[in-house]
């Protein structure tokens, strides 16, 4: 169990501009929690407010996430990923369909191996619950300090620190708050930041599956009118479900009783890996896009879902999240070694540049994606078949687009890169 401090009394103030605040424990606040703890090298303190900390980490139970090979070498840099030993699986490879709900024989459309993407696995398989213990365990390690509260204003100018109010009245300060406070960020709304997104009208329902045969590494992915529906491999005998429907018959899906809901799920992936078990509660979460029209403010930085969210079919949100921190901490790092404020001079300005144009061309292209496989009509199947076909015939294509997946075209952070700031 991770020790959690507790608040200080009501009204007291904690004057110490020598902290860095992050408010949200899930997994992109705790990652970059770590990340700025190795940033700053011991000049600065990091706390973690979210009143989660105060209690394990189930609200993970069910979800589980496709670590890309550029997440995973920034965990390996900060403590986590040799943690996570017996607990990720490695995805082998990868087989994606565009077929319909009744088709008996589902011939890959698409598919990419491990050697296309040509620095070990396409990506790892990681449960929600052990990927949040691990990460809580290294910051506790690392000495970051966590408080069960939650952060009910905060007050920021660039002459001074950021003055952080909690939820039981007490004062704490910060030279740079990160809002890792999730889709709905209220520090993003305080902050007078506008928003721009829509909903998909979608659902993504997740659950844990257990079969009788091995899945020997291999995800996949069915590209269904009404949205997709991925089985992705955990470990043993297991698989993780990521299953896209309308939202009302998403809703509707999972209030069934467990032997219908593995009825509807073997319609969908078939019996190749003989009789299916549901080993969890199905989760339905609403679908969208969204972005922030500014990813900083005042001594603020905006990570994760606070600053974008995008269309799971692709499995790039925790990813696209991580390379935020990647950033963040990589800016901080710069003003630090100079021995200056980590949300001084064009520190914030840095990591908006470095963000803006990854995250805004992922979401569109995730969006696209969507958009052209979740529909019937028959020239746009044809065409989409016909260009997903070229593409399975172009190694050079495949490996690129491979790479991209991972992370590790352009110019990446160097923590994703595996490499120390």
């Amino acid at each position: 169990m991770t020790e959690v401090a507790d608040s200080p009394a009501t009204g007291k103030t904690v004057a110490d501009a020598r902290t860095i605040g992050v408010v949200g424990g899930g997994a992109v606040g705790l990652a970059a929690a770590l990340a700025l703890r190795h940033a700053v090298r011991g000049r600065y303190d990091v706390t973690v407010y979210d009143p989660a900390l105060a209690r394990e980490p189930v609200h993970e139970k069910g979800r589980a996430y496709a670590l890309a090979r550029g997440s995973q070498l920034m965990l390996g840099v900060l403590g986590v990923w040799d943690r996570l030993a017996g607990d990720v699986e490695p995805v082998t490879r990868m087989r994606i369909t565009d077929s319909r709900l009744g088709d008996a024989v589902r011939q890959p459309l698409l598919s990419f191996d491990e050697e296309e993407a040509g620095d070990g696995p396409l990506a790892h398989m990681v449960e929600g619950d052990a990927l949040i213990a691990a990460l809580r365990d290294a910051a506790s390690e690392a000495g970051i300090r966590f408080v069960a509260a939650g952060v009910s204003n905060v007050e920021a100018s660039a002459s001074r620190p950021a003055r952080l109010t909690l939820a039981d009245g007490s004062v704490h300060h910060a030279a740079l708050v990160v809002a890792a406070d999730g889709r709905n960020s209220p520090l993003r709304r305080r902050a007078g930041i506008g928003w721009t997104g829509r909903s998909y009208g979608q659902a993504g329902i997740v659950a844990t599956i257990g079969h009788e045969r091995p899945h020997e590494g291999v995800a996949v992915q069915h590209f269904l009118p009404a949205g997709t529906f991925a089985m992705l491999p955990l470990t043993g005998n297991r698989s993780s479900i990521v299953w896209v429907e309308p939202e009302d018959e998403a809703r509707f899906l999972v209030t069934l009783d467990s032997e219908d809901i593995i009825r509807a799920v073997t319609r969908r992936f078939g019996d190749t890996l003989g009789p299916l078990t549901l080993l969890d509660t199905p989760r339905a979460f609403p679908l969208a896009i969204g972005v922030a029209r500014r990813f900083t403010g005042e001594r603020l930085a905006l990570v994760g879902d606070a600053a974008h969210i995008v269309h799971p079919l692709a499995g790039l949100g925790l990813n696209v999240g991580f390379r935020d921190v990647a950033a963040l901490a990589e800016a901080v790092a710069a003003n630090v070694r100079l021995g200056l404020d980590p949300a001084g001079g064009r520190v914030l300005e840095a990591y908006e540049r470095a963000r803006r144009f990854d995250v805004v061309s992922t979401g569109a292209a995730v969006d696209v994606m969507n958009r052209l496989f979740s529909n019937d009509i028959f020239p746009v199947r044809i065409a989409r078949d016909l260009g997903a076909g070229i593409v399975d015939r172009l190694p050079g294509v495949k490996r690129l687009l491979a790479r991209e997946a991972a992370g590790l075209t352009g110019a990446a952070p160097r923590l994703l890169r595996g490499e120390g700031l």
